[in-house]
């Protein structure tokens, strides 16, 4: 049975992990109607709770909550509070997602509160799948290993993810989660639950199989990323940057680990991660799978259904508009080398306020062809839609002139279950890139330069591969949909590796970051490599002084350094958190 991470089989999932709904928003709520627990205390039970812990990565099920507002994607948070991105659409739509853009994050904010619900009703799920396997005793010890492993690298999954969003969060595990005690899951948010989330990675790293049967079910080296991806969120201080070398040589053997397996390698064109023809590749460690059918639009990827350009066939929404900060980074020198310092000292040129049957000299400068993978802009072909202009965007005086790419499907992805917005395009949350990028942060920190060097040249080559190049494409004249493809590269694009030794650990710590940001733009992650880093506030604060030239309403927007690192707990939570009369929960007092 092909389970496509089990998102096939949602509506079953949904179903039988309505147990585990039966708790309240926050891990405990009055049941509302629930199948008989003695039903599901057999081995297709197990596994059917299994489905619906599986089901929770996208957030979908949960009442009164779309599964954008908490899409483990994180574009709202990973990407609109970074510099990678705009809100987007117009002023109206949404007007909470504006307050996220800003910094001015309030505990009533109703995405805040629901990035929290989905993770936490993960959480719920994945220990009723370890607390009811206890009492089946039919089912195999080599299954109900597996079992255990899969479940245990959910559970560190969504509260690796609830730790990257909050400073403090309670940690729920099986033996503290009671499905009949709505009172069980009150627990103080006062503990560093790094050794917790880092127990469930290396369990599910001894109990999970080199290679799965069945797609979308985590291996050993899934499970090894993201341990390392949890050392590496503690290899800096937040507050002031330095690096904690201790925990970063833990990252590293296990990096070297993946890296010397030899089961991954990166795929041949950077496009390879973002098109539904090449889903789960080679590069892919840990993908987040997605399906439409004409029958259901139950599995697909609605998270990212909002951002999307407002242009047919889409026609909706026109939000997680690309920043011209990150579109500047994308500039190259003559050398094919980023400009690390002076990316930013002039626009790449764009046709804001232009209409599109308006006349438009494209940029001619040299650019990093990954800027055309990630971003559309005027003139350059978008997937195999349309020649992107004007017409793609709300409100260019809002939010200018560029739309996201990455996430949108192809054209042999669009309209199979009515709105075309539902995806089956695949979130690669863990790829290979990562892993030889991680490891090149790891060797500045430890000094080995030259190492660092090589490893982003890997990530550099492959990008350099022309068979990757957007194509220029030329207008027709029958509609917007007529286009005709040239055999050459859409703009000037030059991207060279690094060859000059690095011998300055300063320099070669900005070009490790920058590469970072240029690899994974507008996938979710920004924000928090800028938090980890201990550089949010200074990198936001001079973003935000030039944008707000741009875009007038980030005029008086202010990241606030040792507060806006972190979200604050939902009101919300902390509300239903009460026990003998007082919260369980408390609030991080810089939001007090």
């Amino acid at each position: 049975m092909d389970t496509k991470i089990f998102k096939y089989m949602l509506s079953v999932g949904l179903a039988i992990g309505i147990v585990s709904a039966c708790k309240d928003e926050f891990l405990s709520r009055d049941p509302q109607g629930q199948y008989s627990p003695t039903a599901l205390k057999t081995p297709a039970g197990v596994e059917g709770l299994l489905v619906g812990a599986y089901a929770m990565i996208d957030g979908q099920g949960l009442d009164g909550q779309d599964s954008w507002n908490n899409d483990i994607q994180s574009w709202v948070f990973g990407g609109l509070a970074s510099d990678d991105s705009y809100k987007g659409t117009d002023a109206g739509d949404q007007p909470e997602q504006s307050f996220i853009e800003k910094w001015d994050f309030q505990p009533t904010n109703n995405h805040i509160r629901n990035k929290w619900r989905g993770l936490f009703k993960g959480v719920a799920r994945t220990n009723d799948v370890i607390n009811t396997m206890a009492e089946v005793p039919a089912i195999s010890d080599a299954r109900r290993k597996q079992i255990t492993a899969e479940a245990r690298f959910l559970r560190g999954l969504f509260h690796f993810e609830a730790k990257k969003m909050w400073k403090t969060i309670p940690y729920i595990d099986e033996t503290i989660y009671k499905l009949d005690d709505l009172e069980s899951t009150k627990i103080p948010n006062d503990k560093d639950v790094w050794p917790m989330i880092e127990a469930d990675f290396k369990a599910a790293s001894e109990g999970l199989p080199e290679v799965q049967s069945q797609v979308g079910r985590p291996t050993k080296w899934a499970a090894l990323a993201f341990l390392a991806k949890a050392y590496m969120y503690q290899g800096w201080n937040i507050s002031t940057g330095a690096a904690n070398v201790a925990v970063l040589q833990k990252a590293k053997p296990i990096l070297e680990q993946i890296i010397a397996s030899g089961k991954f390698t990166l795929a041949p064109k950077f496009e390879d991660n973002f098109l539904i023809a090449t889903r789960n590749n080679a590069e892919s460690i840990f993908e987040i799978q997605y399906a439409v059918s004409s029958a259901s639009g139950d599995a697909a990827d609605a998270g990212v259904g909002l951002a999307h350009p407002y242009i047919d066939p889409w026609g909706c929404c026109g939000f997680y508009q690309p920043s011209q900060n990150l579109v500047n980074a994308f500039k190259t020198g003559a050398n094919g080398l980023p400009l690390l310092d002076t990316f930013n000292d002039s626009d790449v040129k764009n046709d804001q306020g232009l209409k599109y049957s308006d006349p438009f000299e494209p940029y001619t400068g040299t650019l990093d062809p990954r800027l055309d993978q990630t971003v559309g802009r005027r003139g350059i072909l978008f997937k195999d839609f349309k020649i992107h202009g004007s017409d793609f965007i709300r409100d260019q005086t809002y939010a200018g002139p560029y739309s996201p790419k990455k996430h949108i499907s192809e054209k042999a992805g669009f309209g199979i279950n009515g709105w075309g917005n539902l995806s089956s395009n695949n979130y690669r949350i863990m790829r290979y890139g990562m892993i030889l990028l991680w490891l090149a942060e790891c060797e500045v920190e430890l000094g080995n330069l030259e190492n660092a060097r090589k490893l982003v040249n890997q990530i550099r080559t492959r990008a350099a591969n022309p068979a990757g190049f957007v194509k220029k494409a030329v207008q027709g004249a029958k509609s917007r949909d007529d286009y005709a493809v040239m055999n050459e590269p859409a703009a000037n694009y030059v991207i060279k590796t690094y060859d000059q030794p690095w011998t300055d650990a300063a320099t070669a710590r900005k070009a490790v970051r920058f590469e970072s940001r240029l690899e994974f733009a507008m996938e979710g992650h920004r924000f928090f490599d800028l938090q980890r880093w201990g550089i949010a506030a200074e990198t936001l604060n001079a973003y935000v002084a030039v944008e707000s030239n741009k875009r007038v309403y980030k005029k008086g927007a202010v990241f606030t350094k040792g507060k806006n690192e972190f979200f604050p707990i939902p009101q919300e939570a902390i509300d239903r958190s009460y026990k003998g009369g007082a919260a369980t929960l408390v609030q991080d007092p810089a939001y007090k």
